[in-house]
């Protein structure tokens, strides 16, 4: 009597499918198992009890997509990686130099406006006003010299300001050892070699740092070996300066000839340093003229655009091509027979 209709006066179930005693088993199950009012999404725990413990059964929750992977974050090393990749003392010691720099080609400037004809007074040698002499030469490294080439320039300066000082000892020597000698001569190597290293070497080659001149750069690699040679002279000893045959001769037993050879080892030693340093600088300076390319062909090309294009070089051929047209123009006039 189970398979037939309860209730024989009510509504027909055939084409109710939910009527079905097995349809409606399985919903009660369903509806026994599912309490909307017990959900709660955000009890992890709970959901990850339930998954563990119905890993065969169908989730019966909510769909909820969890990150596969959380995004990664800034470690201390990564920190410490930016800090030293981007130094900002490094950068804020260069935008102080950048700015004072600015500054001063600011204030050149203005005093080259505010000077007679626009133009740069010559400032060495470092002359008071008051004096008879006026200074002969502009220089100015940072101004001139491209920021690359000014190190090797003040080096050249300082080397030929240290011929200078070893010259000056080696008077002082000369009159230690009380040779008269050493002290003439001394004082006539200083005289010539001063002005003339300044002017043959040292010009020659802030010229070449400022106007990248091959024709400069020549004249002062030919100078320039000629003042390394007189150097080494120097060192060893040639008459009128305290050099190595000079040290050996000196020495002796005596308390005096002791000190006499120490002073006059300190003369020959700074001879020596100017020799060396004179042989590393030209050495550096003719490795840095090679690597740009230059080379004598050029340096004569140079040397011809710029004699033909000086003003004097100009004046003089158009005075003699006159000369040579009136010459002429007087030997038609006046034919000789």
């Amino acid at each position: 009597m189970s398979g037939f209709d309860e209730n024989p006066f009510g509504d027909p179930t055939i084409d109710n499918p939910f009527a079905d005693p097995s349809v409606q088993q399985v919903t009660q199950k369903t509806n026994a198992s599912l309490r909307i009012d017990d959900y709660n999404p955000f009890d992890k725990q709970s959901q990850n009890v339930s998954g563990v413990g119905q890993s065969a059964s169908p989730s019966v929750g909510p769909a909820v997509m969890q990150p596969t992977q959380e995004l990664p974050s800034y470690t201390k090393s990564g920190q410490n990686f930016m800090k030293a990749s981007l130094n900002t003392e490094e950068l804020q010691k260069r935008q102080e130099e950048l700015e004072r720099k600015e500054q001063e080609l600011a204030r050149r400037e203005e005093e080259m406006r505010n000077s007679q004809f626009n133009v740069r007074r010559n400032n060495w040698p470092p002359l008071p006003e008051q004096c008879c002499f006026q200074p002969c030469f502009y220089q100015d490294i940072e101004l001139d010299i491209p920021t690359e080439f000014q190190k090797i320039v003040r080096h050249l300066y300082y080397l030929w300001l240290f011929h200078g000082i070893v010259m000056l000892l080696n008077i002082v020597g000369g009159i230690i050892l009380l040779d008269f000698k050493i002290v003439a001569l001394g004082a006539v190597y200083v005289l010539l070699f001063a002005p003339f290293a300044y002017l043959c070497w040292f010009r020659p080659a802030y010229k070449a740092f400022r106007s990248d001149s091959s024709f400069n750069f020549m004249v002062f690699f030919f100078i320039f070996f000629f003042q390394f040679v007189i150097s080494v002279l120097q060192a060893v000893g040639i008459p009128g300066t305290i050099g190595i045959i000079t040290v050996i001769e000196t020495f002796g037993t005596s308390f005096t000839s002791i000190m006499q050879g120490l002073f006059a080892l300190i003369v020959a030693v700074g001879f020596g340093i100017a020799a060396a340093a004179d042989l590393f600088l030209i050495t550096k300076i003719h490795r840095m003229y090679r690597s740009t390319g230059a080379s004598f062909a050029k340096a004569q090309d140079e040397f011809t655009s710029e004699f033909f294009r000086n003003q004097h070089v100009r004046g003089a051929a158009s005075n003699v091509a006159a000369a040579a047209v009136q010459s002429q123009f007087n030997q038609r006039a006046n034919p000789r027979y």
